[in-house]
């Protein structure tokens, strides 16, 4: 078969296969190589990943099950835009599981957690400045994946809110908010940091207030801070898909 193919799915039939090449386009759509919008051209899936398309067909019909993608007359699979009001459903529910999340981890974390939480905030920070200026400083390349990419902002911005949740002591709770944080793909909430840089300073300062609250051990506190901020994110993720949708704005 012609093209770089992916051989990792080598060897795998039936529904393991449609179950890797479900896993592996998500992966790429969370990471913002198949962007919002995009087709998804199952000829040039099969190709990449050294398959038929029939499995690519059927793991394409597996992702529209999870609302990621979106079948279109006249343009087949694309990457779902999410409806405004979807992504505010979705982030007020993850605020109050988050929130839940803090308060638990507050009587359960260690002062050297805390510690990394800061560094992984700092580093967060750094990496979304410096995309920023290479991307003021240069119109074309690499925008992404490098030193200082969103890559590392994603990375950094994971092991902060990821910690807090495994720290609180309840899988159930972790594995809810995990579910909700990956419907919609992380390179978006990424680049609205990296591109806009009050935004970049609120959620670093909001971090920083969730730690603070932490580790002066108020519980409420920290859980009220937490909520803010993914009440924060969400707005601005909505707001930006609200820019790309022409869903009718409910509420």
């Amino acid at each position: 078969m012609a093209g770089t193919t992916d051989s990792s799915s080598a060897g795998m039939t039936g529904r393991a296969l449609v179950d890797e090449l479900a896993e592996r386009i998500r992966t790429r759509i969370m990471s913002g190589d198949l962007p919002i919008g995009g087709q998804l051209r199952q000829a040039e899936l099969a190709d990449s990943f050294g398959v038929s398309r029939t499995p690519i067909r059927e793991a394409l019909r597996q992702l529209q099950t999870t609302g990621l993608i979106e079948v279109v007359p006249n343009r087949g699979a694309v990457v779902r835009v999410p409806p405004p009001w979807e992504v505010r459903e979705a982030y007020e529910v993850r605020a109050e599981l988050e929130a839940l999340a803090t308060a638990r981890a507050v009587d359960r974390i260690t002062r050297r957690q805390i510690e990394d939480l800061r560094h992984a905030n700092c580093a967060m920070h750094d990496a979304a400045a410096a995309e920023a200026e290479g991307r003021a400083e240069a119109d074309g390349g690499s925008r992404d994946g490098g030193p200082g990419g969103a890559g590392d902002h994603r990375h950094s911005n994971d092991v902060f809110h990821d910690t807090i949740a495994s720290v609180s002591g309840n899988a159930r709770l972790a594995r809810a908010i995990n579910d909700i944080n990956e419907a919609f793909p992380r390179s978006v909430t990424a680049q609205l940091v990296i591109s806009d840089a009050r935004h970049r300073e609120e959620n670093f300062q909001q971090h920083e207030r969730i730690l603070d609250a932490i580790a002066d051990g108020d519980a409420r506190r920290a859980a009220d801070e937490m909520r803010r901020h993914v009440i924060s994110a969400g707005e601005q993720l909505a707001r930006w898909y609200e820019q790309r949708s022409s869903t009718v704005f409910r509420g």
